[in-house]
């Protein structure tokens, strides 16, 4: 998915009302109060070298630098939420809003935006160190970021 591809997909999710209750297609995760979506997914590293992991991580990172860079230009600079709070939350059973909950076990941080009432995060992350590499876009209630239950 090209930068302006990423950026319709962020428009779309940004305008698409909640439902009522999570369901999951091939390109979304949805459920009251956010969306979730990959805007782009690596190939799995079961047999990868250090080197290849190395380089993979680099060009996510660099993607998700050029997305943050165009979505500051429109809504300003970026907050950032670190998942880690979230992760030990879920861990001990205490209870995480989403889109958070779903993040946070792949998601170490997101940069994120509040607009007209949504907030808007991007990120990369990976479920497990042999999984791909995912840029992830997730669109939340105002106050999703909000890491308190």
């Amino acid at each position: 998915m090209t930068l302006d591809e990423q950026l319709t997909t962020i428009d779309l999710l940004r305008r698409r009302p909640f439902p009522a209750e999570r369901g999951r297609s091939a390109l979304f995760e949805s459920g009251p109060g956010f969306h979730i979506a990959a805007l782009r997914v690596g190939e799995a590293f079961w047999d990868a070298d250090l080197t290849e992991v190395a380089e993979a991580e680099e060009e996510f990172e660099a993607g998700l630098t050029a997305l943050v860079q165009a979505l500051s230009l429109r809504w300003g600079a970026p907050g950032t939420v670190d998942l880690a709070a979230c992760l030990e939350r879920t861990a001990t059973g205490l209870p995480v809003r989403p889109p958070l909950d779903t993040l946070c076990g792949y998601v170490p941080r997101m940069h994120g935006w509040r607009v007209r009432g949504r907030w808007i995060g991007v990120g990369v992350g990976q479920g497990d160190p042999e999984l791909p590499l995912q840029l992830l876009v997730a669109v939340g209630e105002e106050d999703a970021a909000d890491t308190a239950g």
